[in-house]
Parts: structure tokens; sequence; C-alpha cells
């Protein structure tokens, strides 16, 4: 369930900073009684960074293959990346 906080309850940041470790999700921050920050820890927030990026990629792929790019074979792939990195197949 989403934890929603007042923000004259960022006085207190070592309670903010262990809800945000504990319940691994981010804060959302309300001013007046209207959403206006998202406070979330390093580990949340590189998770979410990492899974935009995969998304992000794989849109990219898509659109690619849309556009009627060619695909390529990942065996063939792979065999020319150990003979460049590697010298061999």
């Amino acid at each position: 369930m989403p934890q929603i906080v007042p923000i004259k309850e960022l006085r207190n940041t070592n309670d903010i900073s262990e809800r945000c470790h504990a319940h691994r999700e981010p804060v959302f921050i309300t001013k007046n009684g209207y959403g206006d920050m998202v406070l979330m820890s390093m580990e949340v927030y590189d998770e979410l960074l990492a899974s935009a990026q995969v998304d992000f990629a794989i849109a990219e792929s898509e659109k690619q293959i849309a556009n009627g790019e060619a695909l390529l074979d990942a065996k063939d792939v792979l065999q020319s990346a150990r003979r460049k990195h590697f010298g061999t197949v």
C-alpha cells in the first residue's frame, strides 16, 4: 500500500528514511493535500532506473523490427564477439 505523508513530517528525517528502506517503495509527500514529491531509497531508485533502461531497450528493438531492420542471429553475434575479444571462435 502506498505511503502518503504530509510535508510537515519531513522534519523527522530518520523516520522518513526508515520508511523508505523498510517498505522498499516510494513515499509520496503531500503539500496542502495535493501530491508534491516522491522520496525513495537509493536501492529502489536504482532498480526503477534499471527497469526503465530495459524497457527502453526493448521498445527500441521493437521499433527497429517494425521498421524492417534485419534480425541478427545470436550464434553469429557471439562468435564475432569471441573472435574480436578473445581471438577464438
